[in-house]
C-alpha cells in the first residue's frame, strides 16, 4: 500500500494560497482598469473642453465667461492630477499583488514537484515489490515443476 504524501497538507495550503492570490490579482486588474479608463475620461473631457474654450474665444466672449472656463478647466487639471496619482498607486498595487501570484505560483510548483516525485517513487517501490512478487512465484513454480520431474523420473 503506497504511502501518503506527508505533505499533502502543505500542497493544499499553497493551491489555497494561490487562488487567493489569483483573486486578489484579478480585482487589483480590475482596480486599476477602472483608474485608467477614469483618467482617460477627464483626459478626453478636457480636451473636450479645450476646444469649446478656443472656439468661445474665436466668436467672442466676455471676462466672466472665459474666467468660468479657466477655472473649469484648472478644476478639471486638478482632478486629472489626483486620477494619476490614484491610478499610479493602481499600478503599484497591481504590481505587488502580481509579485505574490508568481511567489504563490512559485510555491505550489514546488510542492508539486515534491508531490510528483513522491508519486513517482511510491510507483518505483510497487513495481519492485510486484517484480519481487513475480519472482517468488517464478521460483516456487520452477521449484514445483523440478520436484514434480524428479518424482516423476
Amino acid at each position: 500500500m503506497p504511502k501518503k504524501f506527508s505533505l499533502q497538507p502543505l500542497v493544499h495550503l499553497a493551491q489555497q494560497q494561490n487562488d487567493a492570490a489569483t483573486r486578489n490579482f484579478g480585482q487589483l486588474n480590475q482596480q486599476q482598469q477602472a483608474a485608467q479608463a477614469k483618467l482617460d475620461t477627464l483626459l478626453q473631457y478636457r480636451k473636450d473642453y479645450q476646444g469649446r474654450l478656443q472656439k468661445a474665444e474665436q466668436s467672442g466672449m466676455n471676462q466672466s465667461e472665459l474666467r468660468n472656463f479657466q477655472n473649469f478647466i484648472l478644476r478639471l487639471d486638478e482632478a486629472i492630477a489626483q486620477q494619476r496619482n490614484k491610478n499610479e498607486h493602481a499600478k503599484n498595487l497591481l504590481q505587488v499583488g502580481r509579485s505574490e501570484l508568481q511567489d504563490a505560483q512559485r510555491k505550489m510548483k514546488s510542492f508539486d514537484t515534491l508531490a510528483q516525485r513522491h508519486i513517482d517513487n511510491e510507483n518505483k517501490l510497487a513495481a519492485k515489490s510486484e517484480q519481487r512478487q513475480q519472482d517468488e512465484h517464478t521460483e516456487r513454480i520452477s521449484a514445483i515443476k523440478a520436484v514434480v520431474s524428479q518424482t516423476e523420473n
